[in-house]
């Protein structure tokens, strides 16, 4: 291509496409967050697949949960797949982000923790700020509180590239509350990011058999059932993540234009 060919496509194709991919800034508003117009929103296949892992910050009774989490490491790896996670350096998040730093580099990982909890979440620091070592664990931004936390995890997601989205491995209170409140946002049509249990040695069966009771009860629509999908391995919950379709049944509500 010329120098003119790419000055056409700067000046006349690109606002184009910005115009074009205007759910990116939509999901910004609903959340409350600022936009900024990248190049990656106008071409979204330049921008890369970021997985959101919600994960318990111990270790678990059976070796099979660090397992899990070094496994799904090792898979986003192999596909080229970035980190976004709670920013603890112990348990599953210190396991499953450490070993995806030690394959793909400091730049694949990026923690989100509140101050207050650095000191109960960490191995290791620079003494001066309280935030673990970029080397080991991946970049890591210290925030105020919970709500902001888990609003910029989602906000990492909702800028990825396609097969972008969230996964549950083990874990505690914490966990569970995020996983469902993602759930929850594709269910109100805030956004259309893939949810998936990992359910290592059946450790979300309870969960599934909820999720089936709710369904029979009339607590939730049976067309809302699949909104939390399931996986059996890290490549399988990855895999879900790209075929992942959002149900009719959700609700069609226009948020931020009430």
């Amino acid at each position: 291509m010329t120098e003119t060919d790419y000055q056409f496509i700067i000046i006349f194709l690109f606002p184009i496409l910005v115009a074009i991919n205007c759910d990116a800034p939509n999901i910004h508003q609903r959340l409350g967050l600022p936009y900024i117009i990248t190049p990656q929103d106008a071409m979204p296949h330049l921008a890369r697949t970021k997985i959101c892992v919600y994960c318990g910050a111990g270790t678990g009774a059976s070796p099979a949960h660090m397992e899990a989490a070094r496994a799904l490491a090792r898979a986003m790896a192999a596909n080229d797949t970035d980190l976004v996670y709670g920013g603890g350096t112990v348990g599953l998040m210190g396991e499953i982000a450490k070993t995806l730093v030690s394959i793909n580099g400091p730049q694949s990982v990026h923690g989100i923790i509140p101050e207050a909890l650095v000191k109960h979440e960490r191995v290791g620091s620079r003494q001066a700020q309280n935030i673990p070592d970029e080397a080991v664990f991946g970049r890591t931004t210290l925030v105020k509180d919970m709500h902001t936390r888990k609003k910029l995890m989602a906000e990492k997601v909702f800028a990825g590239g396609p097969g972008s989205g969230f996964i549950g491995l083990s874990g505690g209170f914490g966990t569970m509350e995020e996983i469902f409140e993602t759930t929850t946002w594709i269910q109100l049509g805030i956004h259309s990011r893939g949810i998936v249990l990992l359910n290592v040695n059946g450790y979300w069966n309870g969960i599934i058999d909820w999720l089936d009771k709710a369904t029979e009860e009339g607590f939730v629509k049976p067309g809302n059932k699949g909104l939390l999908a399931v996986a059996e391995t890290g490549e399988g919950a990855i895999d879900a993540l790209r075929e992942y379709k959002v149900s009719n049944s959700i609700y069609q509500l226009q948020w931020g234009t009430q």
